[in-house]
């Protein structure tokens, strides 16, 4: 693995403008960051990467079955009363999942170490499984790559094929939070994997969505069947809303059991059923007193987003911090691992699961060891 200067395309506003990639640049500032590129081995990927965001996926499916079926580890999680039936209910039916994020460090010596699971809203799909390949294609197309490079990333043909297996030909909602440019971007892009599966989709903003009697409906009066949400499940519990009847009538993607995989506190509870696992770090709830013996780590509020609100803490220094408004429900000490840094530069692998698979990933980095949504987006590579 390493970062090497890559040369950017003179075209490539005028690409991202033709496949509706509006967010290469957000407030005012480069997202999408071509200028250089990150190289693996393909031993890398299919040995280090690959194989541990299987593993874990496994794992992950295993501890769900073990946190719904316990009050004292939904307690520990603090998933309030009301939701637990629905969650219950969703892991029951076995409803199914759509997609993931696995965040892990990773030098290129491994292993590769996890630092959190993006379990229900994660973003910087379209960018990983469409803008990037594009680039590839069209870096070997120039020259500027040999014919032989390749790319960890069968993103798009999974997606299309999992939406065929979720939903056959039923038509779909997707909503996200229109003025987040990034988010309806996402859904948008979900929207047409679903349309290039056989399905019809309407995209619409989460405000759109409306309650009568035990049904959802969006603003033409269509009844909310099955919903995709870029809306995170710990909101839309906190939402009155989430108390009506009509959360057992529609099918939501993610589903409700996903909930417990995307709160932090899953991450103390991973390190309790598989402790030493070689991806895993070390990690407790903060008041356990266990938490009090890490000399250095990652404190992460176990509702969060994007960075808000962690706090990375090296023999007592604080090496960086991100405001936010989470934290309110609990925290978790991780034992640190730092990403490592290349030219100044800390990046994060994100490792995609799609129905299950292993299915790509997209690699994001910072001036700082710790992710935010104003980190970029760094294309990838796999040579030799």
């Amino acid at each position: 693995m390493r970062r090497e200067s890559s040369p950017p395309r003179a075209d490539a506003k005028a690409h991202f403008e033709k496949i509706g990639f509006a967010y290469a640049q957000m407030d005012g500032a480069p997202y999408w960051d071509e200028s250089a590129r990150y190289v693996f081995t393909l031993r890398e990927i299919e040995e280090d990467i690959e194989a541990a965001a299987s593993e874990i996926d496994a794992m992950c499916l295993e501890l769900a079955g073990r946190i719904i079926a316990s009050e004292s580890l939904m307690n520990r999680l603090r998933v309030p009363e009301h939701a637990r039936e629905v969650i219950a209910e969703s892991w029951n039916r076995r409803d199914p999942s759509l997609y993931g994020r696995f965040d892990f460090a990773y030098d290129g010596k491994g292993p590769a170490k996890l630092l959190e699971y993006n379990a229900d809203t994660p973003t910087s799909l379209f960018e990983s499984a469409v803008v990037q390949w594009h680039w590839v294609e069209q870096l070997v197309a120039r020259g500027d790559l040999p014919d032989g490079a390749d790319q960890f990333n069968s993103l798009h043909e999974r997606l299309v094929a999992r939406w065929a297996e979720v939903l056959g030909k039923r038509f779909v909602h997707l909503a996200a939070m229109s003025d987040n440019v990034e988010d309806f971007g996402t859904a948008a892009y979900l929207a047409d994997c679903a349309a290039q599966a056989g399905s019809a989709a309407a995209l619409l903003d989460m405000q759109d969505i409306g309650l009568k009697d035990a049904q959802f409906y969006d603003r033409d009066g269509r009844p909310i069947e099955t919903l995709f949400k870029l809306y995170p499940w710990e909101w839309m519990f906190a939402d009155e809303f989430s108390h009506a009847p009509a959360m057992r009538v529609t099918r939501f993607l993610e589903p409700p059991w996903k909930a417990v995989l995307s709160n932090k506190g899953m991450l103390a509870l991973l390190w309790e059923m598989a402790p030493g696992h070689p991806n895993l770090l070390e990690c407790y709830f903060s008041d356990d007193p266990r938490a009090g013996a890490l000399g250095s780590y990652a404190e992460k509020p176990i509702y969060s987003r994007e960075g808000a609100n962690v706090v990375l803490v090296q023999e007592g220094r604080t090496l960086v911090s991100a405001s936010g408004g989470y934290g309110a429900e609990g925290h978790v000490r991780q034992a640190l691992h730092l990403p490592p840094s290349f030219d100044g530069r800390y990046p994060v692998v994100g490792a995609w699961i799609v129905g299950g698979v292993p299915a790509g990933m997209g690699v994001r980095d910072d001036a700082t060891p710790l992710t935010s949504n104003q980190s970029r987006f760094v294309p990838h590579v796999i040579l030799g």
